[in-house]
This record gives C-alpha cells, sequence and structure tokens, in this order.
C-alpha cells in the first residue's frame, strides 16, 4: 500500500536557492482574431505571437496562455498573464520553466525573458 501511493507521487519541480518553484516571465506581443494559432519569433524584447480567440472577455489572454503551455509540455494553469491584460504587450509567468531553457523549449533562437 505504501508503495504504491509512493509510486502516484508526482515529482516535484526543482526548487530556486531562495525554495520557492523556479519560473520565468516572458514578454509576448499578442495578435488576436487571427486566423491561425502560431508563436512567430521575437519581435524586439518580445516574443510575437497570433491567436483565433477575439480581443473580449480575456479569451484572447487565455487563448495565448493555452498555446504557451501546449509548446512548453505544461499544464495551462502554470501560464499565466502577470500584466498587459487589455493590452496587446503583456507579461506572462511561466511556473516550473527556468528562463535558460525557455527558448529552447520553445523552439526560438533566444529567450527575452527573465527570472526571480
Amino acid at each position: 500500500m505504501l508503495l504504491a501511493r509512493m509510486a502516484a507521487k508526482k515529482p516535484t519541480p526543482p526548487k530556486s536557492p531562495s525554495g520557492s518553484p523556479p519560473f520565468a516571465t516572458l514578454g509576448v506581443k499578442v495578435v488576436p482574431g487571427s486566423r491561425r494559432e502560431e508563436i512567430v519569433g521575437w519581435l524586439g524584447e518580445r516574443l510575437k505571437v497570433k491567436v483565433s480567440a477575439p480581443p473580449e472577455d480575456g479569451r484572447a489572454n487565455e487563448a495565448v496562455c493555452r498555446l504557451i503551455a501546449a509548446t512548453l509540455g505544461i499544464g495551462v494553469r502554470a501560464v499565466s498573464v502577470v500584466s498587459g491584460h487589455s493590452r496587446p504587450e503583456k507579461t506572462l509567468r511561466i511556473e516550473g520553466v527556468v528562463p535558460e531553457t525557455l527558448a529552447s523549449r520553445l523552439g526560438v533562437a533566444d529567450a527575452g525573458g527573465s527570472s526571480r
């Protein structure tokens, strides 16, 4: 019984030196109402992201979080908008991802994000 419980436990993400789980921030430029959902590439310091959802009632924000989470292979709850909720330029917080691996996991050449 104890072995079954131990086997069912999910591994915990690595902790940062401060003891909190790692996270990265990512600046994005969102283009809502697009025909396709895709990560276009870098536009200055921000990652340009196209989503088909309209910019109404937070639907484009949710679509961006879903797209980034799916691309990184993490849960959608690990991605959140921390600033720019009603603007095309947003800052995302991505839990459980270290900034050093963000660019390669997103499939883009260079990450513009930062960490704490």
